[in-house]
């Protein structure tokens, strides 16, 4: 219904607006929302419910089909009125709310009631006004409690308003009394009904209830002591008015009573089923839970006082609503013990839902089984359950709360939406809803199996679920179906993405597939158009969705048939059956639409067409090719050519016949034709004919070829001295052609070759042990023919000088008994066949002697490498500034002493291996000739060394890099003197050098038993290393002479740092000059200007002489002298020199310029102001600020 466009809720809007005082905008406003509306709708649907109205402050106007006991304020009751037959007339009730109802009754039961049934204060009131408050107030107590009840869902029983009017029961009371004969019967206390009755009549009150003061107790007695003594002046016509009244209103009561509880009573849980609504478990458990509540509050009622007050007036006066009272009781305690047991039966399948309630959706599926057993549990252990219409409403409503539990696990409108993005995941969610929802229906099935069973094994069974599963799931069909529809709209929109990667070849394949993307792009466009549909799709009740889905599979319909075009243009283009298979498979998801199978017949048979003409092809090939078949597999036996080309001809035509029947898998499983069928079985038998007559001729030629390599010898002599193995081409091809027949299988074997075959592995073994056996003689000894047998070892040795071909003279001692071991094997091996014994063995034994003799002779090869290596490294280096460094190369040296220590382990394994005795003779030998060659590559890295020194002291060999380095300085005590001095510096650290060198011939520990000393004492003895150390001392002699030229050189220098400054200036300013060597006077003569300006030119020239010198100087091509000690010393000694006569001139001029600037004391001045001032300047003399300042 849509709010407010329904008619029939404008009486209901406009009683509610006036009662609540509500603008028109609040209403709607109350429409709109979803519980209103739901609650509306029931109401109008319904009957029987009655609709609450009440004011919220935080969201307005809510209604509920049950009294809300939040409600404070006032609550308006909407009802419809049970006169009118239209339907459309409405009563309304307002009552206040929660508190208000309780006070009331409070009032009412501890105040009002209690002071209007007081004798003495109802004396004061007028006659009859005390009895009409009195029914007053019991009415509004009534109607609060039947309100309060209604607030929490319970049916109030409403006492007779009689009871009120104490008169009335007086008057009852006086016409039961005995002693007046009153026509009451005899007061049984006995209730056969439950119904527990007064023990007297005469105790009958207004309240019923022992709950007023000790002075109304007194009052009361009082009151009827006097009515008992004055009964007999009561007139017996009121007397029988009273009585009429009074069981009149406790009939009519019971009538209310009967009407109310019946009501209840009659309320069935299935009627919302049958209404069309769709309640879940949890509501029924509510449902039964509240009417076993009320059941209770009902039978409290009826066994209360006023009720029992009820029954023994009914009883007392015979009525015939006394058996109603009775049966009501027994309807309501009947309906207790119904309440009582379904509840607890109910309660282990709410446990087990509520534990569905909880679990993740993916664990529902193993769960189902499990609610369905508790189900069953209740069906057969309740007493009041086990009712086809209450468990299959049951069912129902589980299958409602896994249709809201699916629809709450799936995303909704998104279940569509997603076909355009990513439809994977969703897929698999709604297979997982559709695969749980099918296990629930699998569940209920066995559960229904399972009852069956039980009865059968029972004396007394119990009934089985015989009702239609259809009416159990009819909403959950409905649901599933929609799913099902959904999951099919993804599996198709998944095969039709699969088109988008589809490529055709041959003559039409660009123009196809073509065809194919735009049928692909069509597609796309129509899954659009479906996930914008608005709808929630998983609601099975909204069509919106299934118009949209027709729509969408009409669409679709066309697309496919568009493809099955496509199809058919595609294997009209296929020239063999396999691109058809292809083709086929590429298209397969959509071969079982029925415009596809109609199509597919000639189709089908223009593929039958073509696999026949490739039976005949196969078949031509077979005859043209079947004498020389081994020409297309040249690498292999012919038999298993003949074999594998046979082969190759089965598969092509199996694959044909497979292919083919592939495509009539995919198009409908069709038999293959009985033509084809038959053609196919002469090809293949034909094939099947060759292929016995080759294996049988095959397994012919391969025994006689295994017998002759049976008997053949071992090992055969090629003249002179060559062995080698006896039918060697022979007996791989046998060995190959039995790895073949193992591999291909089929083929039987005769008693040679299957012999030979079980042998296969041992021969395999033996044939590569002896194969290297041969190969190992003919390298160790030049194979002389083993004929000689016996003898002493003198008469063998020319024999084994002559084998060894290219063995070391000292190895030939030690290995004589191992070549005369070698020579007795291979006689032996001459003699046997390839099934003899202890082949092996003897193999093993020449490969033995042979591995030892390798082994050593490859250690001896190290040693040498070793020992020449050292020819290789560089004892003495230069370092950074390519000077010599001041030591032999460290990391040589180690290197040297490690490689001795691995000479000396590699003649200990010799030794081993040779099995040589440490005193023999041999092997004393065979030590020396080691340590010759260890003692020559000493010899090598020490020449090398020693020539480095040689080279580098030589002018013409050096070029120009100097091997060391001295400086020149000058001494104030000792003059010029090199540092170090020739002899102390260079002289001895070559001694050093040389001596280091020497020294890493100590590094080698000596092989040699029999030789003393080490390898430095006998290379110190060496002509060639003595002379080359006499050749590098002779350099060291001539690069002394030249040292001594080069400071003889600079003598002429000498007058500077030995002249005495202070008294050469003397001379010079006595005379004018200084004085030459060996004269003693001159004629004093003050110097000029001119005389400062010659000294000091003569200092500035010879500066400049010395700035220029080299500042180093190689001496013989090898030593470097270092010049700029000297030339900074010299020119410091120049400048003191300049700076003596710049000092004189300075203070000169100094005193020149005072005497300028003092008129007074104004003199006459040694040099000109000016000249001097200039000279200074000349001279490099920068003047100081205070005589610049003066200057200006």
């Amino acid at each position: 219904m849509e709010g407010t466009d329904d008619e029939r809720l404008e009486p209901i809007r406009m009683l509610v607006q006036r009662s609540f005082r509500l603008d028109p905008d609040k209403w709607r406003e109350f429409v709109s929302e979803i519980s209103n509306k739901t609650a509306l709708t029931r109401f109008m649907s319904s009957p029987d419910h009655q609709l609450f109205f009440h004011l919220q402050p935080d969201s307005g106007l809510q209604a509920s089909l049950g009294l809300p006991s939040a409600a404070q304020a006032k609550v308006v009751c909407v009802s419809r009125a049970a006169q009118e037959g239209s339907g459309k007339a409405f009563r309304i009730q307002e009552f206040s709310g929660g508190k208000a109802l309780s006070g009331l009754i409070g009032l009412s039961e501890e105040v009002s009631c209690p002071l209007l049934s007081r004798a003495a204060d109802r004396s004061r009131w007028a006659v009859g006004v005390a009895q009409d408050a009195m029914k007053l107030m019991e009415k509004q107590k009534n109607a609060a409690q039947v309100v309060e009840a209604k607030v929490e869902g319970l049916t109030f029983l409403p006492p007779p308003d009689a009871l009120c009017n104490q008169d009335d029961l007086d008057r009852f009371l006086a016409r039961c009394s005995p002693d007046r004969g009153g026509g009451c019967h005899d007061n049984d206390n006995s209730n056969t009904n439950g119904l527990v009755q007064d023990p007297s009549l005469k105790k009958l009150s207004l309240t019923g209830s022992n709950n007023s003061d000790h002075s109304h107790h007194d009052d009361s007695v009082e009151d009827r002591s006097s009515l008992h003594d004055n009964s007999c002046h009561v007139n017996q016509n009121e007397q029988k008015l009273a009585v009429a009244r009074l069981l009149h209103a406790c009939e009519e009561t019971v009538v209310e009573w009967v009407e109310l509880v019946s009501d209840f009573l009659q309320q069935d849980w299935s009627g919302l089923i049958l209404d069309r609504q769709k309640p879940v478990p949890s509501e029924e458990f509510s449902f039964w839970k509240n009417r076993l509540k009320n059941l209770l509050f009902i039978q409290e009622q009826l066994l209360s006082a006023k009720a029992q007050q009820v029954g023994s007036i009914l009883k007392a006066e015979d009525s015939i609503y006394w058996a109603a009272l009775q049966d009501l009781q027994r309807h309501v305690q009947e309906g207790v013990r119904e309440a009582e047991d379904i509840t607890l039966h109910l309660t282990p399948v709410q446990q087990k839902l509520s534990e569905v309630l909880e679990m993740d959706f993916h664990q529902l599926k193993d769960n189902v089984a499990a609610v369905m057993d508790a189900v069953g549990l209740l069906w057969t252990r309740s007493e009041f359950y086990c009712r086809p219409r209450r468990t299959v409403v049951l069912l129902q409503e589980i299958c409602n709360l896994y249709i809201q539990l699916s629809r709450g696990f799936l995303p909704g409108q998104e279940v569509i939406g997603v076909l355009v993005s990513e439809p994977g995941p969703v897929l698999q969610d709604i297979q997982l809803v559709i695969q749980t929802l099918q296990a629930l229906k699998s569940a209920f099935c066995e559960q229904q199996t399972q009852l069956e069973l039980k009865n059968q094994n029972q004396a007394t069974p119990t009934p089985s679920w015989t009702f239609p599963s259809h009416l159990v799931f009819f909403h959950l069909d409905t649901f599933l179906n929609r799913l099902l529809s959904i999951q099919e709209v993804h599996l198709v929109t998944a095969r039709f993405y699969r088109l988008d990667q589809a490529v055709l070849t041959g003559a039409s394949g660009t123009l196809l597939t073509v065809g194919i993307q735009q049928v692909y792009q069509d597609f796309l466009v129509q899954v659009r158009l479906l996930s914008a549909c608005s709808c929630d799709p998983t609601d099975p009740e909204d069509q919106t969705f299934e118009l949209e889905l027709d729509r969408f599979w009409e669409q679709v319909l066309d697309l496919e048939t568009r493809l099955v075009s496509v199809l058919s243009k595609a294997l009209e283009d296929c020239s063999e059956v396999a691109s058809a298979a292809k083709v086929v498979k590429m298209f397969w998801f959509f071969l079982d639409r029925p415009q596809v199978q109609d199509q597919l017949p000639p189709c089908l048979a223009r593929l039958e067409d073509q696999v026949l003409a490739d039976l005949d092809r196969t078949e031509l090939e077979f005859y043209s090719q079947k004498e020389k078949p081994e020409r297309w597999f040249r690498f292999c036996p012919a038999g298993t050519a003949r074999l594998c080309w046979n082969r190759q001809l089965r598969r092509r035509a199996q694959e044909t016949l497979r292919s083919f029947r592939t495509i009539q898998n995919l198009c409908g499983d069709v038999a293959l034709a009985p033509a084809l069928l038959q053609r196919a079985e002469q090809v293949m038998e034909l094939l099947q004919d060759f292929r016995t007559n080759t294996r049988s001729d095959w397994s012919a030629r391969l025994e006689e070829d295994c017998g002759s390599v049976l008997n053949q010898k071992l090992v055969q002599i090629d003249p002179p001295t060559h062995l080698e193995v006896a039918g060697r081409k022979q007996l791989e091809a046998v060995l190959q052609q039995l790895r073949y027949v193992s591999r291909e299988g089929g083929v039987a074997l005769r008693p040679d070759a299957d012999r030979l075959l079980l042998a296969r592995d041992d021969i395999t073994h033996t044939f590569l042990l002896l194969d290297q056996t041969v190969s190992c003689y003919n390298q160790v000894p030049a194979a002389a023919p083993p004929a000689h047998t016996g003898g002493d070892a003198s008469c063998d040795a020319p024999f084994f000088f002559q084998v060894v071909g290219g063995a070391m003279e000292a190895e030939l001692p030690l290995i004589q008994e191992q070549l005369q071991l070698l020579n007795d094997t291979l006689s032996e091996l001459q003699s046997k066949t390839w099934i003899c014994k202890d082949v092996q063995q003897q193999s093993q034994q020449v490969l033995t002697v042979h591995s030892s003799i390798t082994e050593a002779r490859a250690n001896m090869d190290a040693m040498k490498s070793i020992a020449q290596g050292w020819a290789e490294l560089d004892l003495l280096q230069r370092s950074g500034d390519s000077l010599l460094e001041s030591s032999v190369n460290d990391h040589n040296c180690r290197g040297i002493k490690a490689d001795g220590e691995q000479l000396l382990s590699l003649t200990q394994v010799n030794r081993r291996l040779y099995g040589a005795d440490e005193a023999s003779e041999a092997w004393t030998g065979y030590l020396d000739y080691i340590d010759d060659r260890v003692q020559d590559g000493l010899l090598q890295l020490l020449h090398r060394a020693l020539r480095f020194l040689t080279n580098s002291m030589n002018t013409q060999q050096s070029g120009g890099a100097a091997l060391l380095a001295v400086s020149l300085q000058l001494r104030d005590s000792r003059g010029l003197v090199f540092e170090p001095s020739i002899d102390d510096g260079p002289a001895a650290f070559l001694k050093t050098i040389i001596r280091d060198v020497y020294g890493a011939g100590a590094l080698v520990p000596r092989i040699s038993v029999g030789r003393h000393g080490d390898y430095q004492e006998s290379l110190r003895q060496n002509p060639e290393l003595c002379a080359l150390e006499q050749e590098v001392m002779t350099r060291l002699l001539q690069v002394k002479e030249e040292a001594k030229k080069l400071r003889a050189g600079l003598d002429r220098y000498a007058h500077l740092w030995l002249s005495d400054k202070q008294a050469v200036f003397q001379e010079f300013l006595t005379y004018g000059k200084p004085l030459a060597v060996g004269e003693v006077e001159a004629d004093q003569n003050p110097p000029s200007l001119k005389d400062f300006q010659r000294e000091i030119q003569v200092l500035l020239t010879v500066s400049s002489e010395v700035t220029h010198l080299d500042e180093g100087v190689v001496l013989q091509g090898w030593l470097q002298v270092d010049m700029r000690p000297f030339i900074t010393c010299l020119l410091s000694i120049i400048l003191d020199w300049k700076d003596m006569y710049t000092d004189f001139l300075l203070e000169s001029a100094t005193n020149s310029l005072q005497q300028a600037t003092q008129p007074k004391d104004r003199g006459s001045a040694s040099f000109d102001l000016t000249d001097t001032i200039l000279l200074l300047e000349a001279a490099g003399v920068e003047l100081p600020e205070h005589l610049a300042a003066k200057l200006q």
